[in-house]
């Protein structure tokens, strides 16, 4: 068995491999260019034990080692310079900490979810963006309503509403202004719509997701956390740890 503690940074990856068969260390610096990265781990025979700490530009690592079948473990950032007495921070020491504390089995390990959970939440994520963007035009559109006079609160995306705004005198770039904004709020709506089907669709595929719909107040879309789907965040990490059984 290979057991690699990674130092990963955005440019390159300061590798300490061991060799449990062999006691075998090898130390090696990889640059992200080309393929270099996947045919380095993909000509290493398994099994293999990756252990990197966690930061904000894994995802295409993380992603590689599960298309290669490598366990990659993701290390607490803190709990891991915890660790390490010394203050000064050098990519070669980084990467023999990792391995020592894989090698001990004191890898302070977090959850990380899956390509699959990682792609529901950026549908999730481009959801909520679409929301905000029809939201500022909507505070648009209600901002230029009262100031000229037409009180209509929420009545005021109905149709009987849409009439009226439209019927507004204005001047002609203010005018021009409403127009657009006209226009372009169905368009954010109808993106908005198919969005939430996609995410309806998502969850009657996670069985746990479905159990978290039969909470009250819960739905495949909710307004808390802000704009984010409880039964697809929750619902797919709960399948992984407590999976359904049949009665």
């Amino acid at each position: 068995m290979r057991i690699i503690g990674c130092d990963l940074h955005a440019r390159q990856q300061t590798i300490a491999m061991l060799d449990t068969d062999t006691g075998e260390l090898k130390e090696k610096t990889l640059e992200h260019q080309g393929e270099t990265v996947r045919e380095f781990y993909s000509a290493l025979p398994g099994p293999i034990q990756v252990g990197t700490e966690a930061t904000g530009s894994m995802q295409w690592f993380l992603e590689m080692m599960e298309e290669l079948g490598i366990e990659c473990r993701v290390g607490h950032p803190a709990k891991i310079r915890k660790a390490e007495t010394r203050k000064q921070k050098h990519d070669r020491r980084d990467a023999r900490l990792l391995l020592t504390l894989l090698a001990e089995n004191r890898f302070p390990t977090i959850w990380m979810p899956s390509s699959e959970q990682r792609d529901l939440r950026t549908l999730l994520r481009h959801r909520h963006q679409w929301v905000r963007l029809r939201s500022r035009v909507q505070h648009t559109l209600q901002s230029i309503a009262l100031n000229h006079g037409l009180k209509r609160g929420h009545s005021l995306w109905s149709q009987a509403g849409q009439h009226a705004l439209r019927a507004l005198p204005l001047a002609p770039h203010a005018s021009e202004r409403r127009a657009a904004l006209l226009s372009l709020y169905p368009r954010l709506q109808e993106s908005i719509d198919q969005l939430d089907q996609q995410v309806s669709r998502q969850v009657q595929q996670h069985p746990q997701a479905r159990r978290l719909l039969t909470h009250p107040g819960v739905g495949p879309i909710t307004r808390w956390p802000p704009k984010f789907s409880w039964a697809i965040r929750f619902g797919s990490a709960m399948e992984k740890r407590w999976p359904v059984t049949s009665a």
